[in-house]
């Protein structure tokens, strides 16, 4: 008799087992990689919810290829090392078939190597320096040519700055970004002594002696801005110290790639109006889209005060790409959605389409918006139309003749067009 009970409940076991393995094979799931604690947290956060927003939507539309989506969430606590692990974690014991996430350019190139080895699919839905092009990553945020750029050129071309802060967080992003931005300022006639460049650490709060130095160095006669690559929780204190010194969008404007709306709702943007930021999406962009979105958040969100912004359109976009794909190839195999999402167009939220180029970069508007009191954008300049993201940067001498394309016969992420070699990953 026990022999017996001991076979059933052996017997269940393998059935529960076997249960639970069916269950999960008849979901899709999706991982969710974003800081939810830690100096990220305050822009991260946004996007763990817009990626959960989007699962619930395509549920209530069927799900995919007749499954439902399940989200995985983890939190890698702005720790770029626990990113590579939390990665790990949810390719190998999770089995997730798709990833959005990552902020930080220094986090993505933590998981990079762990989700190409174990041949992955990852979203990454923000601005970064550019310089790279894996087959395993789409790169939904603006390269340095949809924000940096354009935004050098506005600041020089329609406002007349002839002396530049480059201002940054000390990490791969600001630096990278930087160092094109020098090339790029030096290579327009702007001499060195108009040049100022400073690098802070994540989470930076003493502004004091920096601004004091940025004041001092636009009171020499020529008209001066700061570019801000300042990333996270370091830029309420330093907008703070701006006004703290009396330092006006008039006197010396600040353009910033990584301030939007998620940010500015902690401080108040009173006397941070003029300043600026360059993005290819901003809440107050009027269409019926957009207004769709906004709409589509404040019900999930359950609070009408919460604000969009350009990262949310990037995971947005990025979603709905990967959906359309899997939706092509008949399947969430890797390799099969990689090859599928090139050349997958989608609406985005600012009138146009999005467009998946064969670099894994998506074809952007630029928009620069000026702050407002209330929080919020008015943009001020815009594209005519999109640009396509440049993987590699025309303005370093090791990118200028390197492109990515994943499509045959080239199917590489750096590739030389001069001596026609791929020195990095290929397939």
């Amino acid at each position: 008799m026990i022999f017996k009970k001991t076979l059933m409940a052996g017997a269940l076991g393998v059935s529960l087992v076997a249960s639970m393995a069916l269950q999960a094979a008849e979901t899709i799931k999706v991982g969710v990689l974003h800081s939810l604690s830690g100096t990220m947290a305050i822009s991260e956060t946004t996007l763990k919810d817009t990626v959960l927003m989007m699962v619930e939507e395509q549920n209530k539309k069927g799900g995919l290829l007749g499954k439902k989506l399940e989200a995985v969430v983890v939190d890698p606590a702005s720790n770029w090392p626990l990113f590579a692990e939390k990665t790990r974690e949810l390719l190998t014991k999770e089995k997730v078939d798709v990833i959005f996430g990552c902020w930080t350019s220094v986090s993505r190139k933590s998981v990079l190597p762990v989700i190409e080895e174990l041949n992955g699919l990852m979203f990454y839905p923000v601005q970064y320096e550019g310089e790279e092009s894996s087959k395993n990553v789409f790169y939904t945020g603006a390269a340095p040519n949809q924000q940096a750029i354009p935004a050098v050129d506005y600041l020089m071309n329609d406002l007349g700055v002839k002396r530049w802060v480059l201002a940054g967080t000390d990490y791969v992003y600001p630096r990278t970004t930087n160092k094109i931005l020098e090339s790029y300022l030096k290579a327009k006639g702007v001499a060195d002594k108009d040049i100022m460049i400073n690098y802070t650490p994540f989470g930076h709060s003493d502004w004091q002696s920096i601004v004091s130095e940025i004041k001092k160095f636009g009171s020499e006669g020529k008209a001066t801005a700061v570019v801000s690559t300042i990333n996270g929780d370091a830029n309420v204190p330093f907008y703070k110290e701006l006004a703290n010194q009396g330092i006006s969008a008039e006197d010396i404007p600040v353009v910033a790639f990584s301030v939007g709306e998620e940010e500015l709702s902690g401080i108040d943007t009173g006397p941070l109006v003029g300043h600026m930021a360059a993005w290819n999406y901003f809440q107050s962009v009027d269409n019926k889209a957009n207004a769709a979105f906004i709409k589509q958040w404040h019900k999930f969100i359950g609070d009408k005060k919460r604000v969009t912004n350009d990262p949310m359109e990037a995971t947005y976009i990025g979603f709905e790409m990967w959906a359309k794909a899997v939706e092509k190839a008949g399947t969430t195999d890797v390799d099969k959605v990689e090859q599928a999402l090139i050349g997958i167009e989608v609406p985005n939220l600012t009138g146009g389409m999005a467009v998946m180029n064969k670099n894994h970069h998506l074809s952007k508007p630029v928009l620069i918006g000026e702050i407002q009191d209330d929080g919020q954008f008015e943009v001020v300049w815009e594209t005519d139309g999109v640009v396509p993201g440049d993987a590699w940067s025309d303005f370093l001498p090791g990118s200028k003749d390197l492109i990515a394309d994943w499509t045959k016969p080239i199917k590489c992420g750096n590739y030389n067009t001069k001596t026609k070699t791929c020195s990095g990953q290929n397939y």
